[in-house]
């Protein structure tokens, strides 16, 4: 036989091996993924909670709670109106309140954050007062903003450096101030690197959840129903629309919460119509591109917060409202109502255990089935 030919069948013969050797890799490629599929399927078993455990750890008639965070196992902080905020030692279940004092100012706090140093709380209306733990043990100011409609909603941070506070549109943009030096100085993003606002765009103070970050993504949901994001920690921003109920004042998105960089809720509605439950259910699986409605026609109607359950797959939420505490185990599909008990807002311990807050208190929330 030709040499040539010899070696032109040799090479043949050695591809077909080769493709015969890389679709049995691929066959057992494709079984190991399908068994590890089976077995993340049996190790994720859905939960049903019916009844939720409701323990009062702080009561003051005074106060309205609208902004929790939870520092640690051990550690709760709240900020509120009446200048207070406070901080909860679960291990003495033991409260140390304080009011901070501006001028003769009625402060509003509406917005807090943890950086893992420092717990910061952030006011509403006008001036925007910022404020972080202090060396000196008092809370100290690192950003004041004045303007006539100046107005922040919502804090959170990326990391221990780097963190966000958005507010309504005060120049044709949203207001978003950003620290890169762990809060110790604020900067605001000026209108030319922001999407342009539509008229009257800002964001409701209702929960501290109109920001949703996770890794270096962040979101921020507002009032006309829109989802701003950005994939680079506030450096650049697009914004998306949204099939939710806003064609009034008092409609739009109140809360929005991701699980990962793709599967995403928002929850809205109008306060002053609460038992409406049309359009006010919203979720997407594209990291916030595009959202379908969930639960249409269906309760819960108004919700100020929701939040994914921790650990569980994105599967678990909870809403709260003060209407109510309701709970999804099948991402956002159908929900559960578990009590009639109104909160403003909600934060997870772990997978059953959370803290809520609303008119007058702070309670405790074990989940159980």
């Amino acid at each position: 036989m030709n040499t040539r030919i010899f070696l032109l069948l040799e090479r043949i013969e050695v591809s077909f091996l080769k493709i015969h050797l890389m679709k049995r890799v691929y066959i057992v490629l494709i079984s190991l993924v399908f068994l590890w599929s089976c077995k993340d399927e049996e190790k994720f078993r859905s939960r049903q909670f019916s009844n939720v455990t409701i323990e009062t750890i702080l009561q003051d008639s005074t106060l309205s709670i609208r902004a929790i965070e939870i520092l640690d196992k051990h550690s709760l902080a709240f900020a509120a109106n009446n200048n207070t905020y406070g901080l909860y030692h679960a291990e003495n279940d033991k409260w140390l309140l304080s009011k901070q004092e501006y001028d003769s100012l009625d402060i509003q706090f509406r917005a807090v954050a943890n950086n893992n140093e420092d717990f910061f709380m952030l006011s509403v209306g006008n001036p925007a007062l910022l404020y972080k733990t202090g060396n000196s043990g008092d809370m100290e100011l690192v950003y004041k903003e004045e303007h006539d409609n100046v107005f922040y909603d919502s804090m959170a941070f990326w990391n221990e450096n780097e963190g966000i506070a958005i507010g309504d549109a005060t120049h044709g943009c949203l207001s978003i101030i950003i620290t890169r030096n762990s809060g110790e100085t604020w900067e605001k993003l000026p209108c030319d690197v922001l999407p342009n606002t539509i008229e009257n765009e800002g964001a409701f103070a209702a929960s501290n959840t109109n920001i949703a970050i996770v890794g270096n993504h962040t979101w921020v949901a507002t009032t006309a129903g829109r989802v701003y994001y950005s994939p680079d920690k506030g450096q650049s921003w697009e914004v998306f629309d949204t099939p939710i109920v806003k064609d009034k004042d008092t409609e739009g998105i109140y809360s929005i919460a991701f699980y990962d960089p793709l599967k995403g809720v928002a929850f809205g509605g109008d306060y002053t119509n609460p038992e409406d439950n049309s359009a006010n259910k919203i979720k997407t699986i594209d990291g916030g591109k595009t959202w379908q409605l969930v639960a249409e026609n269906k309760d819960p109607g108004y919700r100020s917060c929701v939040q994914y359950i921790p650990n569980r797959a994105g599967k678990e939420l909870v809403t709260v409202g003060f209407k109510g505490i309701d709970y999804s185990n099948d991402a956002s599909e159908s929900w559960t109502h578990l009590s009639d008990e109104g909160f403003y807002t909600i934060r997870f311990l772990n997978d059953s255990v959370a803290y809520a807050a609303g008119a007058g208190r702070i309670c405790k929330l074990t989940f159980t089935p």
